[in-house]
């Protein structure tokens, strides 16, 4: 353990020793993939108990009590950059295995094992995506004898985010991958019960007992009431969306050329699940819009739904509006700092959520994290989700409307309600403080706390067992 200091750096000798760890996160705050979010999120509440030195590719120090240490990737960028630029992709699929950020696992180790001659650490915590940052955790494990967390955001082989590999071979090497991993970490935590259900389901029994649930959540001092437009209805979605290059191919004729290319993309691939992508963009939201507008010409210019955050190309983006017949309703907006995603939702009339449709009516195992940010507002949510574990989560909250990902008829008559009181000068919300204890942040740190305090006394305890059996 390393010496607690007080805030002039000195020795605390009443606090004493503080308990120390070492985290891996690919990405990392003030980045806004999740798993940078929910990085910087928990480590900032457990950096007031703990010391934490986190060695990531990105991000950027914000917190005195965080340590960041940023290490390069080895990724040959020129020779991937070269291989997309001649739309062979399907090469690196199948032979960049399990994602192309395994070429930071090298560096990322070289840098754990330089922070560890400087300084001794209680723990190991590893948050993927991506699922190669899993490999260095269990590298440092063998190495140092430390516990080892590992938290997944979405399982590897979870079908809404995975519905097809490569080939058969790479859908088995991911559930041998995730296996490998939930095997040789003293605790595993997942963000879906769903999923985390399905993978305990295959486990031996000795190791189920390491499987936790800790969902992402959200913090209450970002969510405050904000000041609506008086004459207009908005619509937000916050967050990127999938569904657009889906959108274009729907609507083109796909010419010799472009049929030849997408067999060579489907040769061998292993389909474990078809989604509707289509259901992931603003199409069935915009169609319900203008069918909106139609029945109330008097509301033409005063409905829009704005896309915040999307890291689309500009252009991808509008042939896909376009080829949707939506682009006069939809306006798509770039990535926006994290910190104002909060005040974004605060000023909309309505929160849009949508995952893609499972054409067979199976149920999902995905849920989106920006679920429980709409949660801590006020605001009414329209879900179009498909059931499972978004749909079960959400169902009994207040304030939400559930709707199927293609249902263009119940969206019209939940945005037709709620427009006509906004419109009307009598606008919906939702008093959800009951929900924010559940939903915080600090609620999250807690159980992830309790998680790693378990692994920690775990990986003692064999420890111990070892030293008494040589004796």
């Amino acid at each position: 353990m390393r010496e607690r200091r007080n805030h002039e750096g000195q020795p605390d000798a009443e606090h004493g020793a503080r308990p120390a760890l070492l985290c891996l996160s690919q990405s990392f705050a003030p980045d806004t993939t999740p798993t940078a979010i929910r990085a910087g999120k928990l480590l900032q509440r457990l950096s007031v108990a703990w010391d934490v030195t986190v060695v990531s590719e990105t991000g950027a120090r914000r917190d005195d009590r965080v340590e960041l240490q940023t290490v390069r990737s080895r990724r040959p960028r020129r020779l991937l950059a070269a291989v997309r630029r001649l739309r062979l992709s399907k090469l690196l699929e199948l032979g960049v295995w399990p994602d192309d950020s395994v070429f930071w696992v090298l560096p990322a180790i070289l840098a754990a094992r330089r922070a560890l001659r400087s300084n001794s650490y209680d723990a190991i915590v590893v948050f993927m995506m991506p699922y190669s940052a899993g490999l260095a955790g269990v590298v440092l494990r063998r190495l140092t004898g430390l516990p080892l967390l590992l938290n997944f955001d979405d399982s590897p082989t979870c079908t809404d985010m995975h519905p097809h590999f490569p080939s058969r071979l790479h859908y088995r090497l991911a559930q041998a991958l995730e296996n490998f991993y939930v095997r040789h970490a003293d605790a595993v935590v997942y963000v879906s019960q769903t999923n985390l259900d399905a993978v305990k389901a295959r486990q031996p029994e000795r190791v189920r007992e390491r499987m936790h649930l800790v969902r992402y959540g959200a913090d209450p001092d970002d969510f405050r009431v904000q000041q609506q437009s008086r004459s207009d209805f908005t619509i937000a979605y916050v967050g990127a969306m999938s569904g657009w290059w889906a959108l274009i191919d729907h609507g083109a004729q796909a010419g010799r050329g472009k049929r030849a290319f997408d067999a060579w993309n489907r040769l061998g691939r292993h389909e474990c699940l078809t989604l509707d992508q289509r259901t992931s963009s603003p199409a069935v939201i915009g169609a319900a819009v203008h069918r909106l507008v139609a029945d109330q010409p008097q509301w033409e210019g005063r409905v829009k739904l704005i896309i915040y955050g999307n890291p689309y190309a500009p252009e991808v983006v509008a042939r896909a509006l376009a080829s949707a017949g939506v682009d006069d309703v939809v306006t798509v907006l770039g990535p926006v700092p994290h910190e104002q995603v909060a005040s974004l939702m605060g000023q909309a009339d309505l929160l849009f959520l949508t995952l893609p449709r499972r054409t067979d009516g199976s149920r999902g195992g995905r849920i989106s994290a920006k679920t429980y940010e709409y949660l801590m507002t006020d605001r009414p949510i329209l879900a179009a989700v498909p059931r499972g574990e978004n749909w079960d989560y959400l169902e009994d909250k207040p304030g939400v409307w559930l709707v199927d990902p293609d249902d263009e008829r119940r969206m019209h008559e939940v945005m037709a309600n709620l427009a006509q009181a906004k419109l009307d000068g009598q606008p919906l919300a939702f008093d959800r403080a009951e929900l924010r204890e559940e939903l915080s942040y600090d609620t999250r740190a807690g159980e992830f706390a309790t998680v790693l305090s378990a692994a920690i006394e775990r990986r003692t305890g064999e420890r111990d067992r070892r030293r008494r059996m040589r004796r």
